[in-house]
C-alpha cells in the first residue's frame, strides 16, 4: 500500500500539483483508483463534473461493501463515519475473510479498524514519500502491482468460497466483469460483476435438500 502511494504522490507532483493538495488528495479523499483518476483528469483539463463522476462511478463498489460491513460497522455514527473513510478493498478482504473463518462480529470489528488504519497510515506516508521524491519512484506498473494487488485480494476472499453456490456467484461476476470492463468507463465493469448473483437465485443443492 506505501508502494502504491508513493507512486501516486509522484505522479501528482509530476503533473503539477503542489504537495499540500496531494496530501489532502490522500487524506480525506483517500479513494486509491480515484485519486489516480483526480489526477490525470485534472492534467488532461477535464471538466470538474466528469472529474466527480468517474470517481464516483470507480467507487461506487463501495455500496455493496457497506451492505457486508453493515453488522461490524454498527455502532455509534462516529465510528461508522470513520469506518466509511478506512474501507478499501483489502480492508473488506480482510474483515470478510475473518468473518467466514469464525463468524465472529466483535473479531471482525478489530480486524477491520486495524487493517483499515494500517492501510491508511501506509497509503499516506507512501503518498508524503513520493510527493518529495518524485521521479525516484518510477512508473508503479513497472512493479506489477497491477497483478499483484488483484492476486492478494483473491487469496483474502478464497477462504469465504468454500460452498460451491460461493464460487458459482464469484466465478461468473468475474467473468462478467472481465467481459465489460473494456467497453465500459472506469468503474462500471467491476459493478456489473454483481450481476454474478443471480446465480444465488436458485441453489440446485438447497432446492434437493428442501424438495
Amino acid at each position: 500500500m506505501a508502494l502504491v502511494g508513493a507512486s501516486f504522490g509522484a505522479l501528482a507532483t509530476g503533473s503539477g500539483l503542489p504537495l499540500v493538495k496531494v496530501v489532502a488528495l490522500s487524506a480525506i479523499l483517500y479513494a486509491g483508483g480515484a485519486q489516480f483518476l483526480v489526477v490525470a483528469a485534472v492534467a488532461a483539463g477535464a471538466a470538474p463534473a466528469a472529474v466527480v463522476i468517474g470517481g464516483a462511478l470507480l467507487n461506487a463498489r463501495h455500496l455493496p461493501y457497506g451492505l457486508v460491513l453493515a453488522d461490524v460497522l454498527a455502532g455509534r455514527w462516529w465510528t461508522r463515519v470513520i469506518g466509511a473513510h478506512l474501507m478499501t478493498d483489502e480492508a473488506t478482504a480482510f474483515t470478510t475473510a475473518e468473518l467466514a473463518r469464525h463468524g465472529d462480529v466483535a473479531k471482525a470489528r478489530r480486524t477491520f479498524f486495524i487493517a483499515g488504519t494500517t492501510l491508511f497510515v501506509g497509503w499516506n506516508v507512501g503518498t508524503l514519500i513520493g510527493a518529495v521524491g518524485g521521479d525516484l519512484v518510477g512508473d508503479p506498473n513497472a512493479f506489477g502491482l497491477d497483478a499483484a494487488f488483484p492476486a492478494a485480494l483473491l487469496a483474502l476472499t478464497a477462504a469465504s468460497m468454500r460452498a460451491r453456490l460461493d464460487r458459482r456467484v464469484a466465478l461468473l461476476g468475474a467473468a462478467v466483469a472481465v467481459v465489460l470492463t473494456p467497453f465500459l468507463p472506469a468503474g462500471v465493469g467491476v459493478l456489473a460483476g454483481l450481476l454474478g448473483l443471480i446465480a444465488a437465485g436458485r441453489d440446485p443443492v438447497r432446492a434437493s435438500e428442501t424438495s
